[in-house]
């Protein structure tokens, strides 16, 4: 029998839980069935990322500053299939909330076809174009580092294929609620990276030559077993292989209006990452290497939060598409409110461990001080800012403001990360900790600017379907 005291705080939490989390569309015990999955997959997804980053770090300071700068350029390109799978996400969603199964169907296997053959042509291009790229992002780069980062480079772009069927069929899967199998997949593709990695970096010693076979690997298998969780273990899509090979135009257009401003987005957004990624260059090799440890703990941080920005999207799908504005509104302030809590919550876990954590990766002596203070800055940064700044233009383009979101994001990476960034970190000479500095100035920027928008009126009044 439970205590008096604890039953009244079990009925205050979930009378909290009722105010804040259920609405006409859905209640907050659907929200935590979306939610949970998601998070572990994040949470594995950065974990994995942390021990990658660790086993590539044996092989030397040039091996992880090759990773770091071929990262940079991997997340730019892989981003933009991405985006086009979260339209994906967005237009099941949406047709999920109108209870339209057939249409689900159908967007489901628009958004698998559309986004293979553009990762397909965009691994081809990286493949084809490997040297002049190298040569002029990361020209600046010591000899051996930019020998590893051709080896990456080219083993990246042939697994792009892999990661993008992985990417749309989880992303469809998401739209319909369905995270617990997406999550499935996200860790049969991850966890089978860092055992391969283990193998082939630790065991083999291969360094960079064996990450590019493992993450190969993994991705195509995983992308094997997404496939046959859609064709032949999935009892509500009903979708078939030719269904696949089939390209309907008018659930292209419906997809791609939400996926083209979001991937044009990501696209400036990551290319002002690549450019700010040349000014830590220039600072050498032992910046490259504070950026990418400090970004390792900066995605710790994020785990919840980002886990909470991709569940925003079925939410609001489903609200707008079942009609209920309103719902759309309360849960996407409740949503940056859990956000913003999160980020206290993961700088209390994750400050205290830091020496501990940060030896993971072999640092020099010399870096350790630097890489401190980024993430002590970054960590109170991230609560008022963050949220804003990402939650908010999740729930807009889950309602079709697309367009909006996209251009904001596009200006306020380069009038503010990579102008201002190059202002503190090279012209005023604060280095890596300024290039820092001005990104989280550029996520108070766009969140002020989100957040006007959302307290308006054009974003509910848009149509996806």
């Amino acid at each position: 029998m439970l205590e008096p005291n604890v039953k009244v705080k079990m009925k205050r939490s979930q009378r909290l839980l009722d105010k804040y989390f259920s609405g006409e569309t859905m209640d907050y015990r659907q929200m935590i069935a979306l939610f949970i999955p998601i998070l572990v997959d994040q949470a594995f997804v950065v974990g994995l990322n942390l021990v990658n980053t660790a086993m590539i770090s044996s092989s030397g300071v040039a091996a992880i500053s090759a990773v770091n700068m071929i990262d940079s350029l991997n997340i730019f390109l892989i981003s933009v299939f991405i985006a086009v799978s979260t339209g994906g996400t967005v237009v099941v969603a949406q047709y999920k909330g109108s209870r339209n199964e057939l249409m689900v169907s159908k967007a489901s296997a628009g958004a698998v076809s559309s986004v293979s053959l553009m990762a397909l042509l965009i691994g081809l291009f990286g493949i084809i174009f490997h040297n002049p790229l190298l040569n002029l992002l990361f020209g600046a780069a010591s000899p051996e580092v930019m020998a590893n980062a051709r080896t990456y480079l080219i083993g990246s772009s042939i697994s792009y294929l892999g990661i993008a069927v992985v990417e749309a069929v989880c992303g469809a899967l998401r739209g319909i609620g369905r995270t617990r199998a997406s999550l499935v997949l996200s860790l049969i593709m991850n966890l089978t990276y860092v055992a391969l990695n283990l193998v082939f970096i630790n065991l083999l010693h291969m360094g960079v030559l064996g990450m590019t076979f493992s993450v190969n690997i993994a991705r195509y298998l995983g992308a094997l077993c997404a496939l046959y969780y859609l064709l032949r273990l999935d009892s509500s899509l009903h979708i078939r292989i030719r269904d696949l090979w089939r390209v309907q135009l008018s659930m292209v257009k419906k997809i791609m209006f939400i996926g083209m401003p979001f991937a044009a987005e990501q696209m400036f957004f990551n290319g002002g990452k690549i450019l700010t990624q040349i000014f830590i260059v220039s600072l050498g090799t032992y910046a490259i290497a504070t950026n990418a440890i400090s970004s390792t703990f900066a995605g710790m941080m994020q785990i919840p939060a980002g886990a909470l920005s991709l569940t925003i999207i079925t939410v609001v799908g489903q609200c707008m598409g079942s009609g209920h504005v309103k719902d759309a509104r309360k849960f996407t302030k409740s949503f940056i409110v859990l956000s913003s809590a999160s980020f206290v919550l993961m700088g209390l876990l994750v400050l205290p461990l830091f020496m501990p954590l940060v030896s993971l990766f072999h640092p020099p002596d010399e870096i350790v001080g630097d890489i401190f203070l980024i993430v002590l800055i970054n960590t109170i940064a991230q609560i008022p800012l963050w949220s804003i700044a990402f939650i908010t233009p999740s729930a807009l383009r889950a309602a079709g403001d697309s367009k909006f979101t996209s251009m904001v994001s596009m200006l306020s990476m380069w009038l503010f990360r990579v102008v201002l960034g190059y202002i503190l970190g090279i012209a005023l000479d604060f280095g890596i900790l300024g290039v820092w500095i001005a990104m989280n100035c550029e996520w108070g920027v766009r969140g002020i600017i989100f957040m006007r928008r959302f307290l308006g009126e054009k974003w509910s009044r848009h149509r996806v379907i």
